[in-house]
């Protein structure tokens, strides 16, 4: 049974949560703030958890940094704000996805599903060592490494899923809608600019080397190498 951990100040929103997802199967433990999610993690571990941003004595942003020091676990966050920064912030500090409040559990749902299927099966997902070289950048899907000028570049686990996706796909004009469906994998119901913020964090990532990311006005991205 997996394993969910619902982090939300208002006892509405965890006791909604809490219904659907055990009404799918899930096993829920619920924390009240950001301190009391960091001390749960600390004992357990869960498949993935749900965040919320604003809260009293730890905010969602700082409880996730304390929470990734010693685990690995997959986080959705809530929010009432659905500006860029909280957005880029979060997904900065390594978060899997971004939901606004006001929310349809449903929607939640299909996110916990689809964020535990694609960690679930990452691991098997190599079959065999390959590496892309263009100029100072060199790509290796088997280590799952980027390096930049020789240097090994930090970036979230969705920026690497992103930046292998185009590579392997090179040449090819990828529309948004392919990329949210094979990246993320799922048709994404949610705002789509979620696809321009990685794109944008991408980009910072690769530094001069951005230039093999071209945007196709109307249609997509497509990695030029």
């Amino acid at each position: 049974m997996y394993r969910v951990l619902v982090v939300d100040d208002e006892e509405n929103i965890r006791k909604i949560v809490r219904k659907y997802a055990e009404f799918d199967g899930y096993e829920v433990t619920e924390a009240a703030n950001g301190m009391e999610a960091v001390m749960i993690c600390r004992d357990a571990d869960f498949d993935v958890i749900i965040m919320d941003v604003m809260m009293p004595e730890l905010d969602g942003f700082s409880a996730c940094k304390e929470i990734f020091k010693t685990k690995h676990i997959p986080v959705i966050m809530l929010s009432a704000r659905g500006e860029e920064y909280d957005k880029i912030h979060g997904f900065e500090l390594g978060i899997d996805d971004y939901v606004v409040k006001p929310f349809s559990p449903k929607e939640v749902m299909m996110r916990i599903n689809v964020v535990i299927s694609r960690n679930n099966k990452s691991a098997l997902d190599k079959n065999g060592h390959e590496i892309l070289v263009k100029e100072g950048l060199e790509i290796d899907f088997t280590s799952r490494t980027v390096t930049v000028d020789g240097i090994n570049i930090s970036m979230t686990p969705k920026e690497f899923d992103l930046i292998f996706y185009l590579a392997k796909n090179k040449g090819i004009a990828l529309t948004r809608e392919n990329l949210i469906r094979d990246v993320w994998g799922y048709d994404y119901y949610g705002d789509d600019r979620t696809l321009d913020t990685h794109i944008k964090l991408l980009r910072n990532s690769l530094g001069e080397y951005r230039k093999f990311l071209v945007t196709l006005r109307g249609v997509g991205y497509r990695f030029e190498a």
